[in-house]
């Protein structure tokens, strides 16, 4: 950075390059306020992904958009995550949307909720799929499956 303000010959000219080199002007920071509002409204966590790894995807946009000036309160991102989360994760996000009185849950909360549940799947043996087949599969009188 010092080579970018090296030929400043005042703090103010110093901050003025670094402002436009780090912020671009005006129009480019309209811009690039409008591409991130996009990337927030389209996140989405993929099947594969680890929640910490989508939190931070999440959490990483949002400081680029306040960094911009952008306004987010915590209940909108808690909102948008809750909407983003893979089907995987619905029945968590029932309980938490009916245990928790949702304007008042901050995002340390969700990301402790989600991650504690998301420890639960990955230590269970028999993966979700297997368990809905298994609680679906027809049974005789019995107990024993027919073969």
């Amino acid at each position: 950075m010092f080579s970018r303000i090296v030929a400043a010959t005042g703090a103010k000219e110093a901050w003025t390059i670094l402002r436009e080199e780090f912020h671009g002007y005006s129009k480019v920071a309209v811009i690039r306020l409008k591409s991130l509002r996009r990337d927030f409204e389209n996140l989405v966590m993929r099947e594969e992904e680890a929640i910490a790894d989508f939190l931070s995807r999440c959490m990483d946009i949002v400081s680029q958009m306040r960094s911009y000036g952008e306004t987010i309160s915590k209940h909108t991102i808690v909102e948008k995550v809750l909407r983003s989360l893979p089907q995987r994760f619905d029945h968590v996000v029932a309980s938490i949307e009916e245990s928790k009185i949702l304007a008042e849950v901050s995002f340390n909360q969700l990301m402790g909720s989600l991650q504690s549940h998301e420890a639960r799947i990955k230590r269970s043996p028999v993966k979700v799929e297997e368990r809905a087949f298994q609680a679906h599969s027809p049974q005789t009188s019995r107990g024993q499956r027919y073969s």
